[in-house]
């Protein structure tokens, strides 16, 4: 029996079909641009966006303890106080004009790596209002087949066409009807979501359900999941099933928090020993074994193989690195 799963294997094995999930958070976003974006503008996370994005002066009023809170504790204070609709409408106007400003930088970033680790049968899913996602999947998407992208909390670049269920560019034109895309709308951090209110936030989350329920390998990058998404951690939670019916599947969260602190949020999700905390993405497997994710773990944890690594090219532009990953793009096609 050959105990080694070379490189040259890695490349030329497509043979698993289930999909590998990507879950992002706002600190993915974070890891992606630690310095701010191509202008300097910074990626606000829920506990600076009150600050970053200037609302103190539409919350004041209604919360004078505003600073130095999180934006979904705040958020749900005021809802729970019904203030005025025009208030919450000028708050959601404001992130959109501010996410919408922000810039990918020119040269590659995790989000192009994400997105060229991954194939067309996986899915990222992400609760991020930012563009960068986007921005990245638009430059890399004629050289490479890309995985699926969903939004469960809408997103400031996509929009939808309700009527003809198709999901596009904010701007662009649906393909079927011709009609312009209705922008998505953003779903802001309470308690007590309706994800079946919003048709277009009711399909992801159903997109999801169907991914999980096959997925292979679940990765968890940059979200805490906060209280204030208990519903989504629910629903996440029904779609993958009981950790003992997950004996073989592979969970791998991406977080700078301490071990034992992940451990104890996504608990429910994991099967004894079936998980691996990692502080970078590239110490991930999408960045180690780019596109064979499934293929590498399977032979790991299940052939109980000695695997080689075949990382993604890092430090390098766009042409050295798509031409990097030829050969794995060259077997997929064959």
């Amino acid at each position: 029996m050959n105990l080694e799963y070379t490189k040259q294997d890695e490349i030329a094995d497509i043979s698993m079909k289930r999909p590998h999930v990507v879950v992002l958070g706002a600190g993915a976003s974070k890891a992606a641009l630690p310095n701010g974006d191509s202008n300097g503008r910074q990626l606000p996370l829920m506990k600076d966006l009150i600050e970053i994005v200037g609302l103190g002066e539409f919350i004041s009023e209604f919360v004078p303890d505003y600073e130095g809170r999180d934006f979904e504790e705040v958020y749900n204070q005021l809802v729970e106080k019904q203030v005025p609709s025009e208030v919450l409408t000028k708050l959601e106007d404001k992130i959109r004009e501010y996410c919408l400003l922000l810039e990918l930088p020119p040269s590659p970033t995790i989000y192009d790596h994400l997105l060229l680790g991954l194939r067309k049968k996986d899915l990222i899913a992400t609760f991020n209002w930012d563009p960068l996602l986007m921005q990245a999947y638009l430059r890399n998407r004629l050289r490479i087949e890309l995985p699926r992208a969903i939004f469960l909390h809408g997103n400031v670049k996509v929009g939808a066409c309700l009527k003809d269920k198709v999901v596009g560019i904010d701007g662009f034109r649906c393909s079927k009807c011709g009609a312009r895309f209705t922008p998505t709308k953003l779903l802001y951090p309470i308690k007590e979501k309706d994800y079946d209110k919003d048709p277009f936030i009711a399909n992801e989350w159903s997109v999801l359900d169907s991914y999980l329920d096959n997925a292979f390998v679940l990765t968890i990058f940059g979200y805490s999941a906060p209280k204030s998404d208990i519903s989504a951690i629910e629903m996440m939670k029904k779609a993958w099933g009981p950790p003992e019916k997950r004996e073989l599947e592979q969970i791998e969260i991406i977080d700078i928090r301490d071990e034992d602190d992940l451990h104890r949020t996504w608990q429910d999700f994991i099967c004894t020993h079936h998980y691996e905390t990692k502080k970078s993405f590239y110490e991930s497997w999408i960045a180690k074994h780019p596109r064979r994710t499934v293929e590498a773990c399977w032979n790991q944890f299940l052939e109980a193989k000695f695997i080689e690594e075949n990382p993604i090219p890092r430090d390098c532009d766009f042409i050295k690195l798509w031409d990097g990953l030829t050969p794995l793009r060259d077997a997929e096609r064959n």
